[in-house]
């Protein structure tokens, strides 16, 4: 890792605030769209870059917020990837966003986020406090090969249990699905019977397939090479040089998703869920001039 001095942490994007405290990961997913050049990444990606003045920055730009919103975090570098156990940025932060009685949405694979799980309590007590956790594979051999360094996805269900009994709510990211690789009925029904019995609010899903962009793509490939032999050849033969990938059998698992969603009342459109993710509820309602 190296450390830098960001001028800014928080991006504003239609009334939405987010950050990200590092750059890179370390967890080793094969299918990682933010290895993707288009992100001008300067370093390698392993070397991850720790903005280490994300708490003061931070703090600086809460305290002159004149409204309150949900600030997010997780969506291009996890916020629990091992080196946070050394250097307990994303808590710090936590804290601040607690202080200034902010919401929150986090997003990771990592059980490292039950640490803090008192903080989000508290986070949720007094605003609002939404855990997103992915979930690919329910297979754990195959987990081990396409998500390598971090933990397995039941392991991820045990962390959205744990949410379940302190009332935080959490969303499912059921995102990227892989051509030939998890896209089998007996996958997304164990993955989607595990949410329900956890109690998940929503799932994302975005079409069971895969994007790949120049970067990932290369890393990718490479991963197939080592741990599917020919399985590169099927993909070029099929798609190409195509940026989305979808399965071969996305309607069908497409349908078995909308089905289980809907018979437990859990949110499955990606507007709904990020809906839900984003919306800050008022604190306390407005006094109207018949309550005087």
């Amino acid at each position: 890792m190296h450390f830098v001095d960001a001028k800014g942490i928080l991006t504003t994007n239609g009334g939405r605030c987010g950050m990200n405290i590092y750059r890179g990961c370390s967890h080793g997913c094969i299918y990682c769209d933010s290895r993707s050049k288009c992100y001008q990444f300067t370093h390698p990606f392993e070397d991850i870059e720790v903005k280490q003045n994300a708490p003061q920055l931070l703090e600086k730009a809460l305290r002159s917020k004149r409204r309150k919103c949900m600030i997010g975090t997780g969506s291009m570098s996890d916020p629990y990837m091992h080196i946070e156990e050394e250097l307990g940025l994303t808590r710090r932060c936590l804290e601040i966003i607690l202080q200034y009685d902010f919401g929150l949405a986090i997003q990771t694979k990592s059980d490292r986020i039950l640490r803090d799980i008192d903080i989000l309590d508290e986070i949720n007590r007094s605003a609002k406090c939404v855990v997103q956790m992915t979930l690919t594979t329910y297979d754990d051999d195959l987990c081990k090969k396409i998500e390598p360094n971090v933990c397995n996805t039941k392991r991820r269900i045990e962390v959205l249990e744990e949410m379940q009994k302190r009332g935080i709510p959490t969303v499912v990211w059921m995102t990227p699905i892989l051509p030939f690789i998890n896209d089998t009925e007996e996958n997304i029904t164990s993955i989607l019977n595990e949410c329900v019995r956890v109690g998940v609010k929503g799932i994302i899903d975005f079409g069971m397939g895969l994007t790949l962009r120049d970067g990932d793509r290369e890393y990718y490939y490479a991963a197939l090479d080592k741990y599917f032999p020919g399985m590169k050849e099927r993909y070029i033969k099929k798609y190409g040089n195509a940026y989305e990938l979808p399965s071969p059998k996305a309607r069908e698992l497409t349908e078995v998703f909308r089905k289980i969603c809907k018979a437990n009342g859990i949110m499955s459109s990606p507007e709904d869920c990020f809906r839900f993710i984003n919306d800050l509820p008022e604190k306390y309602s407005q006094m109207s001039i018949f309550d005087l």
